[in-house]
């Protein structure tokens, strides 16, 4: 086994350890939510934290001119809610891309568990802790990559994320409109729909045969590869 799917293997298996957990410790409410229907919305009261068992989720706020603006995606293992503590509501909407299933657990009663179990304590800082890291890396990648290299690090990320979920990453099917994409990633629909054919011409993603939103990725590294030239002195120059 490479050190890479070692590494996945441990991620999934850490969300199974983390599952089990939170069953034997506090109550849980199960919920299906299907594509475009919210856990919860923006300025809703705060009294629940959510975990994703299975599904897509995406974080949407309004911009001051009143525009959706996706703020962040969400897999399998995911904690959803953490931006509802500090001021008792949620900040922004959470919403299914595909059918889902969440976990919802009363704030409350995580906390008087925490007290008596540390084990679920350390799961909690480290899924905290695990949010603010993927919000720094996202703001680096808005910050410092061109446009070809930012579409290839959200599929990157994408594959990475279903990788370590013990699923298939080399075909992915993107839950997201070609706007969407955009939106999280501070671009336009045509920025983003040439930088996919970009991507294709040199065989870095092919599209399937079905569908222009079922993407294979040949090879993961290819992906890293090609942000790192993107990001390379040479191609940064070459640019201006």
């Amino acid at each position: 086994m490479t050190a890479a799917k070692d590494l996945d293997s441990q991620f999934s298996h850490r969300i199974a350890r983390t599952l089990k957990l939170l069953q034997e410790q506090v109550p849980i409410q199960r919920r299906v939510v299907r594509a475009g229907e919210s856990v919860y919305q923006a300025g809703e009261a705060f009294g629940c934290l959510h975990v994703v068992n299975s599904g897509f989720f995406k974080m949407v706020n309004l911009a001051s001119d009143g525009r959706e603006q996706v703020v962040s995606l969400h897999f399998r293992g995911d904690w959803l809610g953490f931006d509802g503590i500090a001021e008792g509501r949620y900040g922004c909407d959470a919403v299914a891309m595909d059918t889902g299933e969440v976990w919802s657990i009363r704030y409350d009663a995580l906390m008087r568990a925490c007290m008596s179990e540390p084990a679920l304590l350390g799961v909690l800082h480290e899924a905290m802790s695990r949010e603010i890291g993927r919000d720094r890396d996202s703001m680096m990648s808005l910050c410092t990559l061109p446009a070809d290299a930012r579409v290839a690090d959200f599929l990157r990320n994408w594959a990475d994320a279903l990788s370590q979920r013990g699923l298939r990453a080399d075909q992915i099917t993107l839950r997201m409109t070609r706007a969407e994409i955009g939106n999280y990633l501070g671009m336009t629909l045509e920025t983003v729909s040439r930088a996919l054919s970009r991507l294709a011409r040199g065989d870095v993603i092919r599209f399937a045969e079905k569908g222009r939103r079922d993407i294979h990725i040949p090879r993961v590294e290819a992906l890293t590869a090609f942000i790192q030239r993107s990001t390379a002195p040479a191609a940064t120059a070459a640019m201006h």
